[in-house]
């Protein structure tokens, strides 16, 4: 059995503008001590993650801790967003049609597309393993909806105030087994 630990980074500085470049609250430094304590007896062989400052600094310290390095993926970043991007309706706007993306930013199923594919191509290189895999709330998001299409806006609304936060996706043979959520804790989304 493959075990994928999914890691959605901790409070990020949202007053910073650069997406990419946007580190962690000091609260999010804390609280990403939080994902080492939880992780520390895990067993994990490979740490994979988003190229995003606040994805990396979260999981940071866990791959220290088991002197590893930490193997980014362009496809595991953030959706893209577009202007007007991020407030309520625009969020069921496009989880109610995934295709659908405002000027400049990227749909729900663009957003799926890359990071189920370097999901796949991480499963195949890592059969029988325990990964981290250090990621964000809407791609997260995706990937929970292609395993299961009950996964909806309301879902992704339920996890959008918890950073950090980890899931647990089990494969037997890159087949979908279960899911089983491990630690939240609630930071307001600006």
């Amino acid at each position: 059995m493959t075990r994928v630990y999914f890691v959605r980074h901790a409070q990020p500085d949202h007053a910073w503008e650069d997406d990419r470049s946007r580190p962690l609250t000091m609260e999010g430094r804390e609280d990403s001590r939080k994902v080492l304590e939880f992780l520390q007896d895990k067993n994990i062989d490979s740490f994979y993650c988003s190229p995003y400052k606040r994805s990396m600094d979260t999981i940071w310290e866990t791959a220290a801790h088991y002197e590893t390095e930490i193997i980014t993926d362009e496809r595991l970043r953030e959706r893209e967003s577009g202007r007007n991007g991020n407030h309520h309706g625009m969020f069921r706007k496009r989880w109610e049609d995934h295709d659908f993306h405002e000027e400049g930013g990227e749909s729900i199923a663009m957003v799926q597309e890359r990071n189920v594919a370097a999901l796949k191509d991480i499963l195949q290189k890592n059969d029988g393993r325990n990964i981290v895999i250090g990621t964000h709330g809407t791609a997260l998001s995706s990937i929970l909806n292609y395993y299961n299409t009950d996964y909806d806006c309301d879902s992704f609304l339920r996890i959008l105030d918890w950073m950090p936060y980890i899931i647990e996706l089990d494969f037997e043979d890159e087949k979908f087994l279960d899911k089983i959520e491990h630690l939240h804790i609630h930071k307001e989304f600006l």
